[in-house]
């Protein structure tokens, strides 16, 4: 979901943590072009194997529930392993973790042509290489994040948070399925080698970076600490900042209501708004449009409004994007709710991610990157199973009115625990 905030100085946190890698200007601009690049690839390659691997599914059962489970193994290893991958993420090289996911990917990818090539899928070659592209997605995503403060200095990471919001955006939500339909129309061997080939790309572009990636260890002589203590320590340390605590539960509700709006929506544009689907597309575009004006429109709203206000902005665009269905069945409203919900979940991402980034020490970016996901990840699902029980039994405006309500009463902990003030004093 991601200026005034004045940045704090680079020669510690003031918790008192080991300095933190910073990069010149020259290389980090550099570093900027690589990270971009490498989002935008695997994400686009991301996009299509989401797309892909359902489909190719519903080539070999017509059971919906088998086919979910495909779509399942894409997502749930960040319910599974998101902790323990933060772990891992503090103590070893991050772009190594990151070329590690992308060798996981590219295996995955080339043992599915291969089978593909030697005599057909299974349903359970799909759900291998799902588990595998999902534990994957989470190293990846984890690692790229964490890197970023070594990689851009202070000075350009809105920029580069911005940049790959959008790459994210257009890979995932548009030209990934676009292009994932079309290479499965040509051939399954050649779309599944062509993503994998994505991957390797990606992975080699990352040889360009300039710097040193692995995080502050401990001091010499510190006594091992094992890997449950080290979770436990990522969710204090979240926990026990009020600001950071506040991001996270906002986050999660945030979650929930996209989970939400995104799993009753087909239902709510056939049946209550009787939509085509060419109609329901522009509604689900609207989604995807706003993203990508959020990440060109981020710095100049920061100047002016501020990150504070340009954060407060996305409660009330996800407000809208969930109320309006509530209120009206006009396509045109629904679509305007979509892209401010779109847009303002882009300027939440960029912010948060920028904030976090200088608000959390080195050391501790992979386990609090991974605890703050799992809050998303985790209410998602949530989100969807309520709605639809919600919907069962009051009926698909009122189950969308709740999720409103619940949206519209995040401004008051955002506004008491994320104060300007207090976001100056970090």
């Amino acid at each position: 979901m991601a200026t005034a905030v004045p940045e704090r100085t680079e020669t510690g946190s003031r918790r008192g943590t080991a300095p933190r890698n910073s990069a010149p200007a020259a290389p980090g601009r550099r570093n900027t072009a690589v990270l971009v690049g490498f989002t935008a690839a695997t994400n686009l390659a991301d996009g299509v194997t989401k797309m892909a691997l359902p489909l190719l599914a519903t080539r070999l059962t017509g059971s919906p529930a088998q086919v979910t489970v495909v779509s399942l193994t894409l997502t749930l290893p960040w319910l599974l392993t998101a902790l323990h991958i933060g772990v891992l993420v503090d103590h070893f090289d991050r772009r190594r973790l990151l070329w590690s996911a992308n060798a996981m990917r590219l295996a995955a990818m080339g043992w599915l042509a291969a089978s593909h090539l030697a005599g057909g899928l299974t349903l359970s070659q799909l759900c291998a290489a799902g588990v595998t592209l999902g534990v994957a997605d989470v190293l990846a995503s984890t690692s790229a994040s964490a890197l970023v403060p070594a990689a851009v200095p202070a000075a350009g990471r809105e920029r580069a948070n911005a940049w790959m919001a959008g790459a994210e955006t257009v890979g995932q939500e548009f030209a990934g399925p676009f292009v994932g339909g079309l290479l499965l129309a040509t051939g399954t061997g050649l779309a599944l080698g062509l993503t994998g080939a994505s991957y390797a790309v990606a992975a080699l572009s990352l040889l360009c970076l300039s710097g040193r990636f692995r995080p502050d260890r401990p001091a010499p002589g510190a006594a091992p600490v094992s890997v449950n203590a080290r979770i436990a320590e990522g969710l204090r340390f979240l926990w026990h900042d009020p600001v950071l605590r506040t991001l996270s539960l906002v986050v999660a509700v945030l979650a929930a209501v996209w989970g939400a709006w995104l799993a009753l929506i087909p239902l709510y544009a056939k049946q209550a708004m009787d939509l085509e689907p060419q109609q329901y597309g522009i509604v689900l575009s609207a989604l995807g449009i706003g993203g990508l004006a959020g990440a060109a429109a981020v710095t100049w709203v920061n100047r002016l409004l501020g990150a504070h206000r340009a954060m407060l902005a996305d409660l009330i665009g996800t407000t809208a994007m969930v109320a309006l269905p509530a209120l009206t069945t006009n396509i045109w409203a629904v679509t305007a709710g979509a892209f401010l919900g779109g847009m303002g979940g882009t300027l939440w991402t960029v912010n948060t991610r920028t904030l976090t980034q200088r608000m959390v020490p080195d050391q501790m970016l992979g386990r609090y990157n991974a605890a703050a996901r799992l809050f998303s990840f985790g209410a998602m699902p949530l989100g969807a199973a309520l709605v639809g029980l919600l919907a069962e039994l009051g009926g698909m405006r009122l189950a969308f009115a709740v999720f409103a309500v619940a949206t519209a009463a995040t401004p008051v902990p955002f506004l008491r625990n994320v104060t300007p003030s207090t976001l100056r004093s970090r």
